[in-house]
């Protein structure tokens, strides 16, 4: 795809301006890094750093079936979920799997739905072919999205609005910034403590303005999101999970409520229930893992992973060397047998065999602010 022919998010303008090295990804023209993976990887993870994820897909849900009409699409719990809070899901399909991942938060008048830039066009198909007739489903392509994170994340943020520094983890609640209406949730994809705020697009320059005069905060681009959230163990859709693995496989069980599962008040109803049910009660057969390589050497996406005798076991979905946890870190699917946290096994990366542990994930601790 050239460059005419991506889309552009409302700050497009600020990143040239900033500098910005830009990359196609998901359809949209998007900033890589502004001064380097490396230097806003460790600004992030030490101070405060402003990510656009206008790309992604905001919508809403409106109408009294709305929580069970998307229940039937997702195994998880949206109709005890509580005014103000966040969950995170996935659709799945008829085999149980994934569509894709999101982010559910229950206000007032609706639910608010986030979903990844590449799946949202066919997840608003999806929505609109199996609820439709239940709920109204309404695209907000007049909304842009920033992500604000990092320790000082609410530092800065409180000077806009001191109100922000009460939510917690996975909570959210209408707030006016820089003079924009704007949706925050306190949540994100870094592992870090921080907020993801809806605004309107026009007004999206003038705040990210506002946040970037903040002395914590520096601009940051897809290169440092993407080692962030592998250091804080977190999927990619697309690459750590997809339509051919299911949530048990990718260890997001913990996502699937009690009340959703076999025996649950509100089993099953959902596409792939039987599947999914099946594999939470006798396991699956292959299972995502952290892999932390014994030696310097970076082992990236699409690395085979073989055992001692070079039988080959899996391959690399996600890795790189973790800035923070200062060793090279990844993220592969094994077969059980292979998957015990101390377990060795090998990458091949240029025909040699370098030694990798399965480590649980995080790779770095989490530091969400939960109250």
């Amino acid at each position: 795809m050239s460059a005419t022919d991506t889309l552009k998010t409302p700050l497009y303008a600020l990143h040239l301006e900033l500098g910005a090295r830009m990359v196609p990804f998901a359809g949209y023209e998007m900033p890589l890094h502004y001064t380097g993976i490396l230097a806003e990887h460790k600004h992030c993870r030490s101070a405060a750093a402003l990510f656009d994820v206008s790309h992604m897909g905001q919508l809403r849900l409106v109408g009294p079936d709305a929580a069970f009409a998307l229940e039937s699409l997702v195994p998880v719990d949206v109709v005890d979920l509580p005014v103000g809070k966040q969950r995170y899901g996935f659709f799945t399909n008829a085999n149980g799997g994934l569509l894709d991942d999101l982010m559910i938060t229950r206000r007032d008048d609706d639910l608010f739905i986030i979903v990844n830039a590449a799946c949202k066009v066919a997840d608003l198909s999806h929505l609109t072919t199996h609820i439709g007739h239940r709920c109204s489903i309404q695209p907000l392509p007049e909304r842009a999205l920033l992500a604000l994170q990092g320790p000082q994340a609410v530092t800065a943020l409180s000077r806009l609005d001191p109100g922000v520094a009460r939510l917690t983890f996975m909570t959210g609640g209408c707030f006016e910034l820089a003079g924009a209406d704007c949706f925050v949730t306190r949540s994100g994809y870094t592992g870090e403590d921080g907020f993801e705020i809806s605004v309107p697009a026009e007004q999206a320059e003038g705040l990210a303005r506002a946040l970037l005069e903040q002395p914590e905060v520096k601009p940051a681009g897809l290169g440092a999101r993407d080692t962030l959230r592998l250091e804080a163990g977190l999927c990619l859709y697309g690459h750590d999970i997809d339509a051919s693995t299911t949530p048990v496989e990718a260890g997001l069980t913990w996502a699937i409520q009690k009340v959703r599962r076999a025996g649950g008040a509100r089993a099953g109803g959902y596409p792939g229930a039987t599947v999914i049910d099946t594999q939470l009660s006798n396991g699956a057969m292959n299972k995502r893992v952290g892999l932390v390589g014994l030696e310097r050497a970076p082992v990236r996406e699409g690395t085979k992973i073989v055992d001692s005798h070079g039988h080959s076991l899996g391959r690399v979905t996600s890795g790189t060397t973790g800035p923070t946890a200062n060793q090279p870190v990844a993220m592969a699917y094994l077969a059980v047998n292979h998957a015990a946290t101390g377990s060795i096994v090998h990458a091949v990366v240029r025909e040699k065999k370098l030694p990798m542990r399965v480590t649980p994930m995080p790779f770095v601790p989490h530091r969400y602010h939960r109250g």
